[in-house]
């Protein structure tokens, strides 16, 4: 029989620890080994009982999740899975992600509730999950925060809308689409639509934060919206939205028709909406999904991306990809956003 998952719960409130240990306990692939109350006797737990997996709270006496956060990714690396009643603190959320823990999820709510109950199945596939991610690989974003204020005109500024970049990924995927569009130009004659995976409540704060720290606009991608040049929209992955034309002939965020696969969704339709100046990047994640809407965006002579395997968290996605040969090009995660600077260049050269 394989090894038992090692869990460490890290959290303050007795009754979480007690629903945590119950509900990871009732698992028969996972062992809660052991519990600390702050992230002091956190790092010492993980040094003494080496966890594979932590759960971990954010609002803790003596040391915070956050500044454990930073501590554990340097001093003794292992998977995170925060849980937090502050998923509507932005700078907590996009701080989480932007350090690569592999999901920030919402406490549930009340002492030993329903709520929690339902919640089960879901933190214990995150665990599952957390164990199998190369933690070597993790890697911490470096932003500078921007005054928006001094390219204000700039961002508003009208400019054509040519290409249209589809980012797909999963779990562990936030942090690189910060380091990509931190990166990235905003005065590409494009917009961004990215599909990720995370919590639909999170996800407002998130994208109000991570506004602050690029010069491309970000929002939340809302189902009617108008794509406009120079904005990121930002969609989870289980509220996933495609483009499409409107009645008035205008590009669009709209639900796609393949919920359980939307970054094929999502990709089919930029290479329809966009043809050859639709841009599909693939980026870390579990599954299998994308292939399918790289090969519509090849089929329209698009442009496939995909980040190495060899810098993926979770190559899992990018790997079957190349596998069935629908990626033009293959770069590390450093280089994703020259890579895309360099295609929509090129292409408007020829």
């Amino acid at each position: 029989m394989a090894d038992k998952i090692k869990v460490l719960i890290v959290d303050d409130a007795s009754f979480m620890v007690k629903a945590l240990s119950e509900m990871l306990g009732s698992d028969p692939d996972i062992e809660v080994v052991g519990v600390a109350k702050n992230g002091k006797e956190g790092l010492e737990k993980i040094k003494e009982l080496k966890p594979d997996v932590i759960t971990l709270d954010v609002d803790m006496p003596v040391m915070d999740g956050i500044r454990t956060v930073r501590h554990i990714m340097i001093e003794s690396p292992v998977p995170i899975v925060m849980l937090s009643s502050l998923f509507n603190h932005g700078e907590i959320t996009f701080e989480a992600l932007r350090l690569g823990v592999v999901d920030f999820m919402p406490k549930p709510s009340g002492a030993i509730s329903k709520d929690i109950h339902d919640e089960r199945n879901k933190i214990i596939d995150r665990v599952k999950i957390a164990a199998d991610e190369d933690i070597e690989k993790v890697r911490r974003v470096r932003v500078c925060k921007l005054d928006t204020r001094d390219r204000l005109s700039e961002r508003y500024e009208y400019r054509q809308l040519d290409y249209l970049i589809a980012i797909g990924t999963t779990l562990g995927g936030p942090n690189t689409i910060i380091n990509l569009m931190s990166q990235l130009s905003p005065d590409l004659p494009a917009a961004v639509v990215v599909i990720q995976e995370i919590s639909q409540k999170i996800l407002p704060a998130f994208v109000q934060k991570f506004n602050e720290y690029t010069a491309w606009r970000v929002e939340v991608g809302i189902e009617g919206t108008v794509i406009e040049q120079g904005v990121c929209y930002i969609c989870a992955h289980n509220n996933p939205l495609v483009v499409k034309n409107n009645q008035n002939n205008e590009y669009c965020l709209v639900k796609g028709s393949h919920p359980e696969e939307p970054l094929n969704d999502l990709f089919s339709s930029a290479a329809e909406a966009f043809n050859e100046n639709s841009i599909g990047v693939l980026l870390t994640g579990i599954g299998t999904d994308g292939s399918k809407g790289f090969m519509s965006i090849k089929e329209k002579s698009g442009t496939t991306i995909a980040q190495s395997t060899e810098t993926c968290v979770y190559p899992n996605l990018t790997h079957t990809a190349i596998e069935n040969g629908v990626v033009d090009t293959v770069t590390n995660s450093n280089q994703l956003a020259s890579q895309i600077e360099l295609t929509i260049s090129r292409r408007h050269d020829e």
